[in-house]
């Protein structure tokens, strides 16, 4: 099964509920609908659930819009999106990188 890693912090948020969307660069798991994964504590490294994968959008990051926030964290403007990106991933990162917006929903919490 594939997992996926989350901050502590948007752990809450998945269990709670109110986050069903994550950003991914640089899919090195070949992300598909339908796929289920781990939810992983990215640092504690428990699981702590099963999601499925429901919808996949591909874009540039320069080409995102209001839509793709929804049900994720949002940011004060796109330069501080591209800063905590760049925290995430590497300064390889820049507004013409490819991301994968993820919706999934919550199958199951280990809590």
């Amino acid at each position: 099964m594939k997992s996926l890693k989350f901050k502590p912090e948007l752990i809450e948020l998945i269990l709670d509920g109110s986050k069903r969307t994550t950003w991914r660069l640089f899919d090195d798991k070949n992300l598909e609908v339908g796929d289920e994964f781990e939810i992983i504590n990215s640092e504690t490294k428990e699981n702590c659930g099963i999601g499925v994968i429901q919808d996949i959008k591909i874009k540039k990051l320069k080409d995102m819009d209001d839509t793709d926030f929804e049900g994720h964290e949002k940011y004060p403007n796109p330069e501080i999106k591209l800063i905590r990106l760049k925290e995430l991933y590497g300064d390889k990162v820049n507004l013409d990188t490819i991301v994968k917006i993820i919706k999934f929903g919550l199958l199951s919490s280990k809590f």
